[in-house]
């Protein structure tokens, strides 16, 4: 008897011979009967699915075979499951900020700002490309197009404005 060569009939009669024996022989390796009902049925439909064309002689020992490939292909995604809930778990919590200390960093920010905010134009973009980029004064020179010189220059001045703020 070939799978694919069976009427809707004799479908349903392979079926009901083997649903039951199947289900009990996966209840007993599962200990649970909801899943047990559930890899049954997709036992059947594999084998529908497949288009079985040989001869099924002992049906028995091939609705195992596939019922057991089900079960380890179960347990391996439970695995997989469990290990990305486990890595999940042991991340951080992220860290919350509180009110204190979002208020501390908004003055700083604001302190800088006014800082920066008196010196030129041209000194304010060589500062921040230095202190905030970690550009070398080389760097800063070419995409200034001026000399090194001219950058220590205006890395004296925002230094030295900078300082008398703080002092005040």
């Amino acid at each position: 008897m070939t799978i694919s060569d069976l009427s809707q009939a004799d479908l349903h009669q392979f079926y009901t011979r083997h649903h039951g024996w199947l289900f009990q022989f996966l209840r007993r390796k599962l200990g649970d009967a909801e899943q047990a009902a559930d890899l049954a049925q997709d036992t059947f439909i594999r084998l529908l699915n497949t288009g079985q064309r040989a001869e099924i002689r002992e049906p028995r020992a091939y609705l195992s075979t596939i019922a057991r490939g089900l079960v380890a292909d179960m347990f391996r995604r439970r695995a997989l499951e469990q290990a990305y809930l486990d890595a999940l778990e042991a991340r951080p919590e992220p860290l919350a900020v509180s009110p204190e200390q979002r208020l501390l960093v908004l003055e700083t920010l604001i302190a800088v700002d006014r800082m920066l905010d008196g010196l030129g134009p041209r000194t304010r973009a060589i500062f921040l490309m230095a202190q905030l980029e970690g550009a070398s004064y080389v760097a800063i020179a070419e995409r200034q197009q001026v000399s090194v010189t001219t950058i220590k220059k205006h890395m004296v001045r925002a230094m030295t404005h900078c300082l008398a703020l703080l002092d005040d």
